[in-house]
């Protein structure tokens, strides 16, 4: 695990199409992100671009994986709620690029985020993820609870229906 570390991303065109680059390798091998198969780069960079500039406006967090200083995975903490639930956060895009698995990186990521979440004065996280080779095993080895699972929820990237798990943890005082 030599040299891997978890950081804020920065909002610069290098960091602009990494994070494209890796959205598009994670729905080529299938991972449900929002995208199809393929991804069109203009499309990626748009939605990290839109992303970006939510995080400098103060709406998310947003954290690089590196492994020797090349970014090979990301998270968002999406903390713009509405004003009843100030307590709670979403986990957004969690990706490594396929090349990375293995290494510990999104757990890695998780922990952060779930660390920066508490610094931020949240109780309780929820996101979702896709039923069929979507992230659950890490969630649930992370003490995330299964609150149910919508079938038919989206497209797989390469086309045919998929149901999402949706996930909550409390953290924090809430734990």
């Amino acid at each position: 695990m030599s040299g891997r570390s978890i950081r804020g991303l920065t909002n610069d065109a290098q960091t602009l199409g990494r994070l494209a680059e890796i959205l598009s390798e994670t729905v080529s091998a299938g991972g449900s992100v929002h995208f199809m198969d393929p991804t069109p780069m203009d499309e990626a960079r748009a939605y990290w671009a839109g992303a970006l500039a939510d995080m400098d406006a103060g709406g998310r967090i947003m954290l690089g994986g590196y492994l020797d200083d090349q970014l090979v995975g990301t998270v968002t903490l999406y903390l713009d709620t509405p004003p009843n639930q100030p307590f709670r956060a979403e986990i957004w895009k969690l990706m490594v690029a396929p090349s990375a698995r293995g290494r510990g990186i999104a757990r890695a990521l998780m922990i952060e985020a779930e660390r920066l979440a508490v610094e931020a004065g949240r109780t309780l996280l929820n996101l979702d993820t896709a039923v069929e080779g979507g992230a659950s095993e890490l969630y649930e080895q992370l003490g995330w609870v299964r609150a149910g699972v919508i079938p038919d929820y989206a497209f797989k990237p390469q086309g045919g229906l998929v149901g999402t798990a949706i996930y909550y943890k409390r953290i924090g005082g809430a734990a």
